[in-house]
């Protein structure tokens, strides 16, 4: 069960990407944008060249000039056929050749580039040889909003990564993983379960699957293992990956049997901090804004210092990006944005709680990509 096929990215969209990408950085005082193979590529172009090449592959987008693609001679071909191909000048070279020297002659020879966070330092310490005047910046330093606001279309594909109203995804999932059972298995086996039914639900790809149980749960990063789940555990379950190319990330706590007074207190409180910082989402309030109104209600009923991490991070081609919910982020909100909502409670050598859903800023506040229950649900 995969859903409906998303309307494809067109050449024109891929244009339209690359044009605001060099007006970007025109704005930011660069010289231009280079980035090598990754999200950032996949997103301007449509090409995603082998993962596993050491072979200089460069996007070099620049205010005033057509945008370039220096790649293998050998995988040129593949490059051709990628969608965003009709903007590009493809620049190829040969084996034996100085890829280097090529890309240079592309380039401001005293300019500062921007450049894709994953970029091999050997790819850009040797062009820095080449052209020892040039300096650079991490793209997500330079330009830290350029995929954070998404268009219609990539709307629809994160709603249908996320919700199972949209065409079933990580809420589907949720829904299934909920019906089994949990007592006496180890973590392990329910994280290969929600991997399962991710692919099952149409995730091509499968970034994470957390099961905490116990006090396991208090670790937000907790890789799943040989404990096995027991009676009376709070169980942490955090997912998600990519399906059509974009990102979902869900989180909900569930309890195996009934849970003690304590443990539904907190339940309660993170769903009503996550609740909160929900609420703040509107245009023009700061990603901090978000933040401060989900830590204040868990700080407020005494639990502040176990809340452990910022209370969110975008989304898009990859599952964490720019823009990030935290304290001392002033970046206004702005519709088409979208990020997680996933306010915590971990208690040392005890349990943890953490609700998640993704939200994108709408014209006049927000709304949520998941619709899963977030009341405590209680499994087998």
């Amino acid at each position: 069960m995969t859903g409906t096929a998303p309307v494809p990215f067109t050449a024109d969209d891929y244009a339209a990407r690359m044009e605001r990408a060099a007006r970007q950085a025109a704005d930011a005082g660069l010289a231009g944008l280079l980035v090598a193979p990754g999200p950032d590529m996949v997103w301007l172009t449509g090409y995603t060249p082998p993962a596993d090449t050491e072979r200089l592959t460069l996007l070099v987008l620049a205010p005033g000039r057509p945008p370039e693609l220096v790649v293998p001679a050998l995988e040129a071909p593949d490059a051709g056929r990628a969608t965003g191909a009709p903007a590009l000048t493809l620049r190829d070279w040969t084996d034996g050749k100085d890829p280097y020297a090529l890309t240079a002659a592309l380039l401001d020879a005293r300019g500062r580039f921007g450049v894709s966070d994953n970029a091999w330092a050997l790819h850009l310490l040797a062009l820095q040889r080449t052209l020892p005047d040039t300096s650079y910046v991490a793209l997500t330093e330079a330009l830290p909003m350029l995929r954070a606001v998404k268009d219609a279309a990539e709307l629809e594909r994160l709603a249908a990564a996320g919700a199972a109203a949209a065409g079933a995804a990580a809420d589907a999932a949720f829904e299934e993983i909920r019906q089994v059972r949990f007592s006496g298995r180890p973590e392990s086996e329910v994280a290969a379960d929600l991997a399962g039914l991710l692919r099952r639900f149409g995730h091509s790809q499968v970034d994470f699957t957390i099961v905490a149980s116990g006090p396991n749960g208090a670790n937000p990063h907790h890789e799943a293992g040989d404990r096995r789940i027991e009676r009376g555990d709070m169980v942490v379950l955090d997912f998600g990956g990519l399906k059509d190319g974009y990102g979902s990330d869900t989180s909900r706590t569930v309890h195996v049997g009934e849970p003690t007074d304590e443990e539904r207190r907190v339940h309660d409180l993170v769903r009503e901090a996550q609740e909160a910082g929900f609420r703040a989402v509107r245009p023009g309030a700061a990603c901090q804004d978000v933040d401060r109104a989900a830590r204040a209600v868990i700080a407020d009923a005494g639990y502040g210092e176990y809340f452990i991490h910022r209370t969110g991070h975008g989304i898009g081609v990859t599952t964490h990006e720019p823009p990030y919910m935290i304290e001392g982020e002033e970046q206004p909100l702005v519709p088409g944005m979208c990020f997680s909502v996933e306010p915590g409670v971990y208690l040392p050598g005890r349990f943890g709680v953490r609700i998640e859903d993704i939200v994108t800023v709408t014209e006049d506040g927000g709304r949520r990509l998941n619709d899963t229950e977030r009341e405590l649900v209680t499994v087998a």
